[in-house]
């Protein structure tokens, strides 16, 4: 396992927030200072204000409480077109987002030295721009029954029957 060099200095942090369209693979990421409602609410308006009207947005997150506040459940209420659907607890790999989060892990963010935040997002945004330049879908490689298998081992695991 990879760690840091003991002379290692974090500059800063940054929250990305992504979404994947499926159907042609491109990515379309903010990179906001915190992790709160207030930014999630403003990523979900730039993304209504980028994605044509006509088309209805289908959100997959996971059970964080900023994707639950009442101000989003309230912003959403609005706009009828959005529809969030939460992961279980433990399966982030239902989420496609999350292996482009790990492409940009491995290909820009690991190992990386930033001498600042800005210096990060700089990078970060850099990525998604080459990346989105020739995207493509990803391809499931398990089979439905697999997939559905291992969400029944999970149910059990969480209801406590399996011992």
């Amino acid at each position: 396992m990879e760690g840091v060099t003991h002379d290692y200095v974090r500059h800063g942090t940054a929250t990305l927030f992504a979404a994947l369209d499926v159907a042609t693979g491109t990515v379309f990421a903010e990179c906001k200072a915190r992790h709160r409602h207030q930014e999630f609410l403003n990523f979900l308006r730039d993304l209504n204000a980028c994605v044509p009207a006509e088309l209805d947005l289908d959100l997959i997150v996971d059970n964080y409480a900023t994707h639950m506040h009442a101000k989003v459940r309230a912003w959403l209420a609005q706009h009828s077109r959005f529809h969030l659907h939460y992961t279980p607890t433990y399966s982030s790999w239902l989420n496609q987002v999350e292996r482009w989060f790990a492409l940009i892990t491995q290909r820009a963010i690991r190992r990386g030295s930033f001498r600042s935040v800005k210096e990060l997002v700089a990078k970060i945004d850099a990525f998604v721009q080459h990346y989105n330049r020739s995207s493509g879908p990803f391809v499931w490689t398990a089979t439905a029954d697999s997939i559905l298998q291992k969400i029944a081992r999970l149910c059990s695991r969480i209801s406590g029957t399996a011992h």
